[in-house]
């Protein structure tokens, strides 16, 4: 299964090994949906990335156990295809426009059809970009929530971001499906400015505009732009998103599968967000293991309304740990025909890959990056 929580992992791990495992020892494997509804209010008090987590490494290893007892694909007990592989988007980011443009080149070339694009604004920190020198930092430093001394305002964001699309719409032609990731830095009226702004342009999605404690702005956002918008991967819990998807404030939803406990709620957000005509984006970063974008593959080539997987490559050591984890051809993310979700874990590599002991064990740099006057930046 996959409990990927990067921020967290130890907690992760002694939720699992200390209280789900005493409490499953004897189960039925194949009694998912009562396992999952039973560890669900096991702790009394329920929700959060922690206990989702946990959850969902146990929820998602049962599918893949259900589907090896049968002998069959993962997405074949979900229902079966209704496409051959899911459209993937590239990444590609750069200090200023010409090196966005590049890297996205990089993407088109390889054969994708969509790219997210993000780009460094003159001494700020931007996110998914690199570091500005005016920024405090060189040229090869990260930016943004890796580099402890970034300082971010949103004002000359909202200014730049409309003259990156241009270039890019003028350089690239309107063939290529561009999306942008806000990552939750500007306030209502700058999101209703930037938005307009974008409209030209066509962006297949701008994605988290807003902070998840401030959903409630999506109602005023939807009713003043026709950018299509995707939110979720913050998002644990089910009052978080039943809102957005129910009034079709937004058109995609990014949930992080493990966040919500795993594939078992997730095949259900799908159905659900089918009947409101939202598509489904499941967050999958770099630092999602291959087991997740197997099991988000498998629902994917499942499910009517899918929308785009987020592509990434995996180092060759992750493949050697992870086998059978998902190809990428011509844009396009590919499922094998192995039982379960098909990949499978290498328990002696990956001994050659230990946790680190003692700080830094997660990543320190999320909640650094600040305003001028040293307010911090969300998230």
């Amino acid at each position: 299964g996959c409990a990927t929580f990067t921020q967290r992992a130890l907690v992760v791990q002694t939720a699992i090994e200390q209280y789900l495992r005493p409490f499953l020892i004897g189960r039925r494997v194949d009694e998912i949906e009562d396992i999952y509804q039973s560890m669900y209010v096991s702790s009394y008090w329920r929700n959060g990335p922690v206990l989702f987590n946990a959850t969902s490494g146990v929820d998602i290893a049962l599918w893949d156990i259900l589907g090896k007892r049968a002998g069959l694909p993962l997405y074949q007990l979900l229902g079966g295809k209704v496409r051959h592989g899911a459209d993937c988007y590239y990444h590609a980011s750069g200090r200023d426009f010409q090196e966005v443009e590049d890297n996205a080149r990089k993407g088109i070339d390889a054969g994708f059809r969509h790219v997210r694009v993000q780009g460094g604004v003159p001494g700020m920190a931007t996110y998914g970009a690199r570091s500005d020198a005016a920024a405090g930092g060189s040229p090869e430093e990260p930016i943004g929530p890796t580099n402890p001394r970034a300082i971010w305002e949103s004002a000359g964001y909202v200014r730049m971001l409309p003259k990156l699309f241009e270039h890019l719409r003028i350089r690239l032609g309107d063939e290529v499906q561009l999306l942008h990731d806000v990552h939750e830095r500007v306030q209502i009226n700058e999101a209703i400015t930037l938005c307009k702004a974008l409209e030209p342009y066509h962006l297949f999605f701008l994605e988290d505009p807003f902070p998840p404690e401030d959903n409630a702005w999506f109602r005023q956002l939807r009713q003043q732009t026709s950018v299509p918008l995707a939110m979720g991967e913050l998002f644990n819990t089910v009052q978080e998103y039943l809102p957005l998807i129910s009034e079709r404030l937004i058109d995609f939803i990014r949930i992080h599968i493990s966040q919500i406990g795993g594939l078992t709620p997730a095949r259900k957000v799908a159905a659900l967000s089918e009947f409101f005509g939202v598509r489904t984006a499941w967050h999958g970063p770099g630092d999602a293991s291959p087991v997740a974008h197997a099991a988000q593959l498998a629902l994917e080539l499942a499910s009517y309304n899918f929308g785009i997987h987020e592509g990434g490559s995996f180092p060759a050591e992750t493949r050697e740990v992870f086998t059978g984890a998902p190809e990428q051809k011509n844009g396009y993310m590919l499922a094998s025909d192995a039982p379960g979700h098909g990949v499978e874990v290498n328990e002696a590599l990956a001994a050659k890959f230990p946790f680190p002991e003692g700080p830094p064990n997660f990543d320190y740099s999320w909640g650094t990056t600040r305003r001028r006057d040293g307010t911090v930046i969300r998230p």
